[in-house]
């Protein structure tokens, strides 16, 4: 009986015991983790430099994340990073995601990458690592994406991949790798090894990938032209028979006489239906305006109502598009009163409101240099376009000395005015979701203005022509008046946006349009209007302000300082700052094209579980 109580003691004793051993089991990991950032912060420097040395834990360093107090994320985009990485990284042993991505990071891989036995996430691209892809990373076979992309990795592609069984995304392109591509048993939902040197046919578990996958090499075979012969044209190449000349010959004279026909029938039936071709818009007859029209005063700027401030009626209507309910009539606009919204490049838009209560958007064109033929024309391509991302073109009105086209109305105004606006105490501060959804939007918007043909563009892309609904969600105004207007008309000539091989403000093309929109997006991302975006304030050369800035390797020194509290989507951020980086490249050809540029952002923006072109962090905690 009296043994009973040291007994008790012994076993509180060892309880005691295990437990200390526990907690310093967690506090020794965590320490590992945190020395292993420290060694990397000391090799590498850029960013990393700002960490604050004086926390204990580190899982509040920007770019750590945690889990069970241990390091499981690292993501340092961007952060300006260079030389060589250290051996350290490797002792971060629950590792999952590692972004080093658009650093400048070089030399091999270390080697104790070997221990991320939990990897599944490795982002490397926009670095300028060499050597050969390392084997130890085939044996990391928990990895779902790896992205080697833009470095020079040189070297084969190794049938060794075929042991990431759990490999869904891998990116190789723009190396210096060479050899053929083996066949990739592997559940790949993204590939591409596109501009490196590698030559032979495309293996039949690549075949379902598109072409771009594979450019920049010498590889034949689906998706790509047929590899010639497929081994069967060993011998020499036989002549073409006298015969088969000629008949070549007569078979491209008949084509030929039979192409010359066809033009000239479909110039005939041209001109036939020119006449006609008025008839293809709806005209809604509308009561004569009174000789002396009411004149109610705008609000804003002591000018005429909108529409009300229209000369003299001669007899002509309103020409409506489309499905649009014709509730109102030319005397019904006239007689609204109205407010100024504001004043564009290619003339005052007003809000209306009718007397039954709607409210439309009423723009009052100046500058127009084309006749009333030549306007109902373009104007009607205008009308005909049809998308949720586009602020649909209702109606449009022509006279000698007015013309008038309505919109619907955009409650929420433009956002540049929701980016720019407020700036000081008590402004709400513009989310990341808000931008990149505006951003999607309006990019959705632009790409279905250029699917209408290789010679349509916008013409004007800037913040203040990116109107809102309630919801935020983006809608794309004033597409195509550039082609209305005259020579003195010059969108983009002061406000930062204009590409620099515009010369002529009505030969806008869709190259050009492209440089805009990332302008555009440079906007959303740094919070700086471009040079005289806004009145009364100074702006910057956006582009060039960038380049220099991420050429200092700061890159995380352009975002605006209301996004820089949103530390978990820094991936999001860098990736969408890179694609208006290759928006507003000096030379045209370089440029992505708008439907490029849209599926970009939407892998940007994409949910869990979606495809993702660059693997962006929403993708990645959804897969992993």
């Amino acid at each position: 009986m009296k043994r009973q109580p040291n007994k008790c003691i012994s076993l509180l004793s060892l309880m005691f015991v295990s437990l200390t051993s526990l907690l310093s089991s967690v506090v020794s990991d965590l320490a590992t983790d945190r020395a292993a950032l420290v060694t990397l912060r000391g090799a590498v420097g850029g960013r990393l430099l700002l960490w604050n040395l004086t926390a204990t834990s580190p899982c509040q360093w920007a770019g750590v994340s945690c889990t069970d107090n241990r390091v499981v994320e690292l993501r340092l985009p961007g952060m300006g990073l260079s030389g060589h990485l250290p051996v350290a990284i490797g002792n971060i042993s629950l590792l999952q995601s590692l972004s080093l991505r658009f650093n400048a990071l070089s030399g091999s891989l270390p080697p104790d990458f070997a221990n991320l036995v939990n990897l599944r996430n490795l982002y490397l691209q926009g670095n300028l690592f060499s050597g050969e892809i390392p084997g130890f990373l085939f044996t990391m076979q928990n990895l779902i994406r790896l992205n080697l992309a833009m470095n020079n990795f040189t070297g084969t592609i190794s049938e060794s991949f075929n042991n990431l069984t759990r490999l869904h995304t891998l990116y190789l392109e723009e190396n210096h790798l060479s050899g053929s591509i083996p066949d990739l048993n592997l559940p790949l939902e993204q590939f591409n090894a596109s501009f490196n040197n590698l030559n032979g046919s495309i293996p039949n578990s690549l075949v379902g990938f598109p072409s771009s996958s594979f450019a920049g090499n010498s590889l034949c075979g689906k998706p790509l032209v047929g590899c010639n012969g497929n081994g069967t044209e060993s011998g020499p190449k036989k002549k073409l028979s006298g015969g088969a000349i000629a008949g070549i010959v007569i078979g491209s004279v008949i084509g030929l006489l039979l192409l010359v026909l066809i033009l000239i029938f479909l110039c005939r039936r041209k001109r036939s239906s020119s006449a006609d071709k008025q008839k293809s818009i709806e005209v809604v007859s509308a009561k004569q305006a009174e000789s002396e029209i009411p004149r109610e005063k705008a609000v804003g700027d002591g000018e005429s109502a909108s529409a009300s401030a229209v000369a003299k009626g001669d007899g002509k209507s309103l020409v409506f598009f489309g499905n649009t309910p014709r509730v109102f009539d030319l005397e019904d606009l006239l007689r609204a009163s109205a407010e100024v919204l504001g004043k564009g490049t290619f003339g005052t838009a007003y809000k209306a409101t009718l007397e039954m209560g709607i409210s439309v958007a009423v723009k009052r064109l100046r500058d127009v240099a084309v006749s009333e033929k030549e306007f109902r024309e373009k104007i009607e391509v205008v009308g005909a376009m049809n998308h949720e991302n586009l602020v649909p073109l209702r109606a449009c009105y022509y006279s000698r000395d007015e013309k008038l086209i309505v919109y619907d109305y955009m409650p929420m105004g433009s956002f540049s005015a929701l980016l720019h606006g407020n700036r000081g105490a008590g402004r709400t501060p513009l989310n990341w979701d808000t931008r990149s959804g505006i951003a999607l939007g309006a990019a959705r918007g632009i790409a279905y203005i250029h699917s209408k043909g290789s010679a349509i563009s916008h013409g004007n892309i800037k913040s203040s022509n990116i109107l809102l609904t309630k919801s935020y969600e983006a809608r794309v105004s004033d597409f195509g008046l550039a082609h209305l207007a005259g020579p003195i008309s010059s969108p983009n000539r002061i406000d930062g946006y204009r590409a620099p091989e515009v010369t002529d403000a009505r030969k806008v093309s869709q190259k050009a349009d492209v440089y805009s929109f990332g302008v555009l997006l440079l906007e959303l991302l740094t919070g700086k209007p471009p040079t005289h975006a806004l009145l009364n304030e100074e702006g910057v050369d956006l582009p060039r302000w960038v380049q220099s800035v991420v050429k200092e390797e700061w890159t995380a020194e352009v975002f605006d300082i209301e996004l820089l509290r949103y530390q978990n989507v820094e991936e999001e951020m860098v990736q969408l700052l890179q694609l208006a980086i290759n928006c507003t490249t000096q030379y045209p050809d370089k440029r992505p094209s708008m439907a490029e540029v849209t599926s970009q952002i939407e892998e940007i923006c994409s949910s869990p579980g979606s495809s993702n072109l660059d693997s962006v962090r929403t993708v990645e905690e959804g897969s992993s």
